[in-house]
């Protein structure tokens, strides 16, 4: 594999951010897409919310699986496969005439993406030196934190003057750029083994994220009760009992969860899963409060959301930084406190308050995410042994992904109900729903605070903070 140079390590960098701002900002970009799409396409709002639980679906699967591809196939082989599947897809949605190949062309970015997100922090993390994997992880935090937030905005501009099929068109064109970049920049880098594939843990691993995220993604729709929630959820629980069983009972696990028995790592999990839980609710949530509740249009809406992701691209580059040079429990005190007092206040909104009110508390939000959402990766694999980094890494990304999914369904679930019980015959969602939405959003936020009163006690129970 060669040593790898302060300039290749740069290059790789720098491909490895533009394929990620692309692939996650098609993560939340069908927000304000859908209705467009549905009209056209001429089909119902439930399959149609397919495009993003589906998209979901595909993430949750193929996360885990990563840990096993990247010690299994060549890093520049299986980099530039997942950026052509990614590509392929794009295609598939862009030529679409019926909601079969655009779903067909969204599950092959989710695929893609799922392997792009993992084996781009464990490659960042295996080729920098201790010392600068604060900062870089600060950096890539802007891909996946900045372009999420900020795929709505642009969406909404775009689908208000053009197709809604140009918000594939772009990504496109970065990917092409990426995939060239790549063949003239990357390099192997992780040892490869010929192991054996399991594929008894390779399905228990598809039944249980599967599982999960499918149920999951009906709740908001159907409720907890309904078969098509209940059934996979239980089909998940139990796989998910056996695929923990099977790992722990194998010396050369397919997913090595002994890295919980870190309690830096454990604390690294939970708080991650939280802020993604509160994030990815709140950016699903937030486009419904200006377009179905004030009637603004999707470039209003999407405009709203841009100081927030403004300051959450601006923190994240410095977050790293600040993370190497004052440690974790400090900014994660200061972070998870944010957090906590943009959603109380959001609790309070009504329909007369002044829209930059709203405005600013999301801004509060996304300065916490951009404090935490890669210094929680750096801060949770920095005392894991070299070959379980990978292990590490993968675990937290899936499981915030799922977390992500879980805070969309069971909030919007929380405000459909509660709106449904308030709403009058002209209305969709009520103000009720919406502050009942953020009274469940403070209580996650709780756990943030839980986890950074942990840390502030580590010289007691022997964690690291930085």
């Amino acid at each position: 594999m060669g040593e790898i140079t302060a300039r290749k390590r740069k290059l790789i960098f720098i491909n490895i951010l533009i394929a990620c701002i692309a692939t996650t900002m098609m993560s939340t970009a069908l927000t304000t897409a859908l209705p467009p799409i549905i009209s056209e396409l001429q089909i119902s709002a439930t399959t149609g919310q397919w495009l993003s639980s589906g998209y979901s679906l595909g993430m949750g699967i193929m996360i885990p699986i990563t840990a096993f591809l990247l010690t299994r196939f060549r890093t520049v082989r299986l980099y530039e496969t997942s950026l052509l599947v990614f590509i392929v897809g794009l295609i598939l949605c862009i030529i679409a005439r019926g909601f079969p190949m655009l779903m067909f062309g969204r599950i092959l970015q989710a695929c893609a993406n799922g392997v792009l997100t993992a084996m781009g922090q464990v490659v960042l993390l295996s080729i920098y030196p201790e010392e600068e994997k604060g900062s870089v992880m600060g950096l890539y935090g802007l891909s996946v934190g900045a372009a999420p937030v900020l795929a709505p905005t642009l969406t909404g501009i775009l689908i208000d003057h053009f197709n809604w099929r140009i918000i594939f068109v772009l990504p496109l064109v970065i990917m092409i750029i990426a995939f060239v970049f790549a063949k003239m920049s990357f390099y192997d880098i992780l040892p490869v083994q010929k192991k054996p594939f399991d594929y008894i843990s390779f399905i228990l691993c598809i039944l249980t994220f599967g599982g999960i995220t499918f149920g999951l993604g009906n709740i908001g729709a159907n409720g907890l009760f309904d078969s098509s929630v209940f059934v996979p959820l239980v089909i998940g629980l139990i796989a998910g009992a056996f695929f923990v069983k099977r790992q722990l009972g194998e010396s050369d696990p397919f997913l090595n969860l002994r890295v919980f028995s870190n309690r830096q790592f454990t604390l690294s999990v939970i708080g991650s899963i939280t802020l993604f839980f509160v994030t990815m609710a709140t950016t699903l949530i937030l486009p419904m409060y200006f377009q179905n509740m004030k009637g603004y249009s999707a470039t209003v809406s999407g405009l709203s959301m841009l100081p927030g992701s403004v300051v959450l691209a601006v923190v994240s580059p410095f977050a790293g930084k600040i993370y190497d040079r004052i440690g974790m429990k400090k900014i994660l005190m200061v972070a998870s406190i944010s957090m906590l007092i943009s959603n109380i206040g959001m609790c309070f909104v009504q329909m007369s308050t002044p829209n930059m009110v709203v405005v600013l508390l999301n801004v509060l939000r996304q300065f916490s995410v951009g404090l935490l959402l890669m210094t929680f990766v750096a801060w949770g694999t920095d005392k894991l042994p070299g070959h379980q980094v990978t292990d590490g890494t993968v675990l937290i990304t899936s499981l915030r992904t799922i977390a992500g999914s879980l805070g969309m369904s069971i909030t919007v679930g929380i405000m459909t109900q509660i709106s449904d019980l308030t709403r009058t015959f002209s209305e969709v969602f009520t103000i009720q729903g919406l502050e009942g939405a953020f009274v469940f959003l403070t209580l996650a936020a709780l756990v943030l605070v839980f986890v950074a009163v942990v840390v502030m006690r580590n010289r007691r129970n022997g964690l690291q903070d930085n």
